[in-house]
């Protein structure tokens, strides 16, 4: 799964993602993003948009917010079919911008969370659905959940899922709306490259939502003659 992911490189989500429109209250670059929390996503809109929206896909029929919660991760497996997913899976396609996310490794004295990224580039794009749910209130609420895949020879040292990570060259093909031929979703929902990745164990102050700095990605001390992946 993909419960937690960072997005440190806030000024470069303009040029990055072809972003044109001025962003009003750009959001601040995040350490420990999580459930519920809000953080950019990209929609295209001729040209594209940069929208925060919720953590935890709330579906436009849902009667409550709270499944929300529940809806952090869409399987690829599945995501065509399940019906909490597959409405937005047709057209409500978007990018969730991030600089790398965080999965927990069970050991002997608990369990203990890894940091993963890309070597080549610090922003990259986890494959998103989004949805709009109007509250009793009249509120209206954006949400995204993340798609998650097979982990990649890399990822399943420490978890067996990973987010699906979007080449640049398919992230144009992932927002543009209506389904996606089966072969296509094939191809764009596998695993990511493991020799394009690298992951790292953290200090477990990530667990703590209170936490949120760039301290929580350094590497805790290697111990002495071994790699850690």
């Amino acid at each position: 799964m993909c419960g937690r992911f960072t997005i440190g490189e806030i000024k470069e989500l303009m040029t990055r993602f072809s972003i044109e429109e001025p962003v009003a209250d750009m959001p601040q670059p995040r350490y420990n993003v999580a459930p519920t929390q809000s953080s950019p996503v990209v929609l295209r809109r001729s040209p594209n948009r940069l929208i925060m929206m919720r953590f935890g896909l709330i579906p436009f029929w849902a009667k409550d917010q709270k499944i929300g919660s529940r809806l952090i991760n869409a399987r690829a497996e599945t995501v065509a079919e399940r019906p909490a997913f597959r409405t937005a899976f047709k057209d409500r396609r978007c990018l969730v911008p991030t600089t790398g996310f965080y999965e927990w490794k069970d050991g002997e004295n608990g369990k203990t969370p890894y940091f993963a990224r890309l070597k080549d580039e610090k922003l990259f794009a986890m494959a998103g659905l989004f949805d709009r749910w109007r509250a009793p209130s009249g509120e209206e609420v954006h949400s995204f959940t993340i798609i998650t895949t097979t982990a990649n020879d890399l990822l399943s040292e420490v978890h067996e899922r990973m987010p699906v990570i979007l080449s640049r060259e398919d992230e144009g093909i992932w927002l543009e709306p209506g389904a996606l031929a089966a072969a296509e979703r094939e191809r764009i929902l596998r695993p990511f490259p493991p020799e394009r990745m690298e992951t790292y164990p953290v200090s477990r102050q990530v667990n703590d939502l209170s936490k949120d700095s760039v301290d929580l990605i350094r590497p805790l001390p290697q111990p002495t003659g071994r790699k850690w992946f």
